[in-house]
């Protein structure tokens, strides 16, 4: 039987693409495990410096596959299956030390929109729309949305998308600026990875103090901030990096960077 997640080792970055089409790529145990272990590699990889999350088909994720609580005789406690599978999943993508992109390549409702906003990039594909469908069966928005969407959207467009469970084009979503870009269908897995590639070339380290600044912004005061970023700032300031990019620009030619923090 074929994998449920594939993973595709490119030189300096990974592509990992949900592989369950004939469910829209929803989730079950096996999708959640496979996932959850090819980020962990991808953490423990130095030779990753980026990774690209996508979907196989016409869809990226519909969520949770709920054929898999069919004809249960007791309601299940879905607070457990939040709490040992889609919060550790969300926690993975926004604590890896290096950019997350996702390319939307179709439907993301559910679980799946709320996994994509918490990459770092999210390319979509014009034909793509975003779901928040909770509300269709009677459950809270989970994954993290009730956070990422009214901060990057507002409360009251954040609101009325979980309320009412209308989709969202990917044009009206970055029009919004709920993504970085809206991509053609036929470009969207080049353009996906040639940003991956791209990143996979840059200040890794740099970066990843980056998510960290990013990360702590929501919950801190500007005073916190401020002092976060030059304890950041002190940090990147003492890598190799750093020191290669500012030669390169004296020297105006390309940096050469390892991505390592030291």
């Amino acid at each position: 039987m074929e994998s449920a997640l594939l993973v595709d080792r490119r030189d300096g970055w990974t592509m990992l693409t949900l592989n369950r089409p004939d469910r829209l790529n929803s989730f079950n145990e096996d999708l959640h495990r496979a996932l959850a272990a090819a980020l962990d590699d991808a953490a423990a990889d130095a030779g990753c410096r980026a990774v690209l999350l996508t979907g196989a088909g016409r869809g990226f994720c519909a969520g949770q596959d709920l054929s898999a609580r069919a004809g249960l005789a007791e309601a299940p406690d879905l607070g457990a299956t939040i709490d040992a599978l889609y919060n550790p999943l969300v926690r993975r993508i926004r604590g890896l030390e290096k950019p997350v992109i996702c390319a939307v390549n179709g439907v993301a409702a559910g679980a799946g929109a709320n996994i994509a906003l918490a990459c770092d990039i999210v390319l979509a594909a014009r034909s793509a729309k975003f779901i928040q469908a909770f509300s269709k069966i009677g459950l809270v928005p989970d994954s993290g949305g009730t956070w990422f969407l009214p901060r990057v959207i507002g409360d009251a467009r954040a609101r009325a998308l979980m309320m009412l469970a209308e989709p969202l084009t990917a044009t009206q979503a970055a029009e919004w600026g709920m993504i970085w870009k809206v991509v053609e269908d036929a470009d969207l897995a080049a353009e996906a990875e040639k940003l991956t590639a791209h990143l996979a070339t840059q200040p890794t380290y740099g970066l990843a103090l980056t998510k960290q600044a990013l990360n702590a912004s929501g919950a801190n005061s500007l005073d916190a901030q401020l002092d976060l970023e030059r304890d950041l700032q002190r940090k990147a300031g003492r890598s190799p990096d750093y020191a290669e990019g500012t030669k390169a620009f004296m020297e105006k030619r390309t940096p050469a960077f390892t991505g390592r923090p030291s």
